[in-house]
C-alpha cells in the first residue's frame, strides 16, 4: 500500500515539462491532483477514493505532499500523550518531498528528491523515471525503473491540473 501511495505521489511530480510562465496544455508543468491509482501484479486494483494530495511542477523543480492511505487518518486529541502507534497512524501515512525533475525524450521524466520526510529517498544517485502521457488537462504517469532497476509491477497515477 506504501510503495503504491508513494508512486502516486511521486507520479503528481512528473507532470511538468521545461516551459516558461503559467502551465500550459500539453505541458507537464502545473498543479495537479491525483485522482486515479492503477496497480497491477499480485495485488492489481484501481484505487478511486484517493486522499488528499498536491503536486506542483514548474520549469524544473517539484513539490509533492500527500496521504498514502485508502481513508482518512485518525485525528489525535493529545499528541502529546498520544502513543508510539497512534502517532504512526497519524504521521505514518504523510509524504512530503521536493526536488528536481527533467523530461527526456520517449515521454520519460526522471525525478530527484532533494528534500523529503523520509531520508532514504535523499541519498545519492536516488532517482525515479515514469513515462508519461498528457490529453488536455489530464496525465497518465506510469512506473518505468529507479536507481534498482526496473519496476516488475508498475504503478500508474492519473492526475488532473488543477492550475
Amino acid at each position: 500500500m506504501k510503495k503504491l501511495l508513494f508512486v502516486v505521489l511521486t507520479v503528481g511530480l512528473l507532470i511538468s515539462q521545461p516551459s516558461s510562465g503559467q502551465s500550459q496544455r500539453g505541458s507537464v508543468q502545473g498543479v495537479w491532483r491525483t485522482v486515479e491509482v492503477t496497480m497491477t501484479g499480485p495485488a492489481a486494483r484501481t484505487i478511486s477514493q484517493i486522499q488528499p494530495n498536491l503536486t506542483i511542477l514548474t520549469a524544473r523543480h517539484y513539490s509533492r505532499i500527500n496521504i498514502d492511505a485508502e481513508g482518512p487518518r485518525p485525528i489525535v486529541a493529545d499528541v502529546s500523550k498520544a502513543s508510539a502507534d497512534e502517532l504512526r497512524a497519524v504521521w505514518g501515512p504523510f509524504v512530503g518531498e521536493a526536488g528536481t525533475y527533467e523530461v527526456t525524450t520517449g515521454n520519460l521524466i526522471t525525478m530527484r528528491p532533494i528534500a523529503a520526510k523520509n531520508p532514504a529517498v535523499m541519498g545519492s544517485g536516488v532517482f525515479i523515471t515514469y513515462s508519461y502521457k498528457v490529453d488536455g488537462d489530464t496525465i497518465w504517469v506510469t512506473q518505468e525503473r529507479n536507481q534498482n532497476g526496473p519496476f516488475a509491477n508498475p504503478v500508474t497515477i492519473k492526475a488532473v491540473r488543477i492550475e
